[in-house]
């Protein structure tokens, strides 16, 4: 793995809030505040927006996408390693033209999806297309192999499709 690009941010540690769950979950929140809610992010020119609903603890469900895992809404659990990387979602869609940033789009349940992957990172942003606007939809670590495959495939099918078209 090669050095971090300079414009990616340093990780939220929990142990650095010795252990304080409610203390930590204050803190990445305002990072995800800050980012999301707080300025008006773009992404090549359209705005990004939040899935507000449905509200856990009076937060977002963006929020929780960025932080947890699982598929159902009520029972997603917290990602040690995605809430560690609460920074990242920002940066990561304002530098989709950086040459380490692989960006496409796949089709998933009848929505496009766009997906910004920091590869040397194994840090993968997804957006959903809604039309007038984007939903940052979830962000997470890359740690299994097959995932890392299907990825690159993804990537390589969706340019080479794009290259056949002119």
């Amino acid at each position: 793995m090669s050095a971090m690009p300079d414009w990616l941010p340093p990780l939220v540690l929990f142990t650095d809030y010795a252990g304080d769950w409610d203390e930590y979950l204050a803190v990445i929140y305002g990072w995800f505040k800050r980012d999301f809610i707080d300025s008006k992010p773009m992404f090549q020119g359209r705005r990004l927006g939040l899935k507000r609903h449905p509200l856990a603890y009076g937060k977002e469900a963006t929020f929780w996408h960025l932080i947890s895992e699982g598929r159902e809404e009520e029972n997603r659990i917290p990602d040690f390693r995605r809430c560690e990387r609460i920074r990242w979602p920002r940066p990561v869609i304002e530098h989709e033209s950086d040459p380490k940033v692989k960006c496409w789009v796949s089709v998933k349940r009848r929505e496009d999806r766009i997906h910004i992957w920091l590869e040397e990172e194994n840090y993968v942003v997804v957006l959903a297309d809604r039309g007038d606007y984007l939903l940052p939809w979830t962000a997470f670590l890359v740690t299994r192999q097959h995932t890392r495959q299907k990825l690159r495939k993804d990537f390589d099918l969706y340019w080479k499709n794009r290259s056949k078209k002119g």
